[in-house]
């Protein structure tokens, strides 16, 4: 996996990068935690050709081996996070990530979803908002009231 400038998000960023197929437009996400974590199962063709990760998802990646008591699960997650943090530089929780993330918690608290249960879900979807991203996910459930904010890709 190579690390790559993207110049069209706001800041510069670094996204994990593969061949765009050709006559298409590179697709672009960002990428939940759920679909770091599950990475090396989930078939490439659903992922998008150019993808990021946040801040967020390193937190929670961070968080993980702490999370458990079996060793070899603890290693495995620390294997994980060290893999993430190699492969891609994170986008911040930034100003215009915070503006958006208002709409995103008014639409969770309006469609019934407890947002302070799903803080760090509505800190990656303000992200992906905030840098024109689509949200790739392993757990669609878990965003489907923002849809009208932020395009949810279901994996």
């Amino acid at each position: 996996m190579r690390r790559e400038s993207m110049p069209s998000v706001s800041a510069q960023i670094w996204m994990q990068r593969s061949t765009p197929s050709p006559m298409t437009e590179p697709t672009r996400g960002l990428l939940d935690t759920s679909v770091v974590i599950d990475h090396d199962v989930i078939d490439a063709a659903l992922l998008p050709e150019e993808s990021a990760i946040c801040a967020v998802t390193l937190a929670e990646l961070a968080a993980g081996p702490h999370a458990t008591e079996d060793k070899d699960e603890r290693a495995r997650r620390q294997d994980r996070l060290q893999w993430a943090t190699s492969t891609w530089e994170p986008l911040p929780f930034d100003g215009e990530s915070a503006r958006i993330y208002g709409r995103i918690f008014a639409a969770a608290r309006a469609s019934g979803q407890s947002s302070r249960a799903r803080l760090a879900d509505l800190f990656i979807a303000s992200i992906a908002a905030a840098n024109g991203l689509a949200l790739y996910t392993r757990n669609p459930s878990d965003f489907g009231a923002l849809k009208r904010i932020v395009k949810i890709v279901s994996i």
